[in-house]
């Protein structure tokens, strides 16, 4: 297989995934893809933190492991990546032009290898994940991870292959950021290590990860309440 019939596979399985036949999808979609749905699940992320960790040190440890993450991240892929390959998104391909659909004329910015949907939800998810300890906030993030990657597929802002290599890319600065997390936080003194049936095993309360679960769903409602009375 050549590089050619791989490049045809890509747009294939792009416009499976494209949407534009469903109206109330296509405004529901344009509200997930946007930044500021999700203002209220990196506020509650960041309840759980503070409302879980005694010493500042660990709270600002914490914070500064995410931003850190976003930083790579974003940095690697808007600073080097994309404008390194240069590869055009699929709603400006001129080979792709009246087989995308468009919705509402939303072709996105700048250049499309790799997904930085992808890639910062996924680092979200990763790093939440091996800090909280969570089952269920685990599955929650990630499906909220592939939520974002799902939307970026549908509005045709994004190849198959972008939003593989942004999760792969994303997976492995999660990963990364919460392993110096835990090597700093190890030297600092401010690791812990809970037994207990009302704590994660990294010191997290039940409740509190009900509480982030709770605004990730009232947030998907709004969403979708918001997309209703538009139509």
């Amino acid at each position: 297989m050549n590089l050619q019939q791989l490049i045809d596979i890509d747009k294939g399985m792009l416009l499976f995934f494209n949407g534009g036949e469903n109206m109330f999808l296509d405004r529901l979609v344009l509200i997930l893809t946007m930044g500021y749905t999700w203002i209220p699940l990196y506020c509650a992320l960041l309840y759980l933190v503070v409302r879980n960790n005694e010493k500042w040190t660990r709270i600002f440890l914490i914070i500064c492991a995410v931003g850190l993450g976003m930083l790579i991240s974003n940095g690697l892929n808007g600073g080097f990546v994309k404008p390194f390959i240069g590869r055009l998104r699929p709603s400006v391909e001129p080979s792709l032009s009246g087989m995308v659909h468009l919705i509402d004329g939303y072709t996105g910015g700048g250049y499309s290898f790799f997904s930085a949907h992808a890639c910062n939800t996924f680092t979200i998810a990763v790093f939440f994940s091996l800090l909280v300890r969570s089952r269920m906030l685990s599955i929650f993030l990630f499906l909220w991870a592939v939520l974002n990657c799902w939307t970026r597929l549908y509005l045709a802002v994004h190849y198959p292959s972008d939003i593989m290599t942004g999760i792969v890319m994303g997976m492995a600065v999660g990963i990364f950021v919460y392993l110096l997390y835990k090597r700093v936080a190890k030297m600092t003194g401010t690791w812990n290590h809970y037994i207990s049936t009302q704590y994660t095993r990294s010191g997290y309360s039940y409740p509190d990860i009900d509480l982030v679960l709770t605004v990730l769903v009232l947030t998907l409602c709004y969403a979708a309440l918001h997309t209703v009375v538009s139509l």
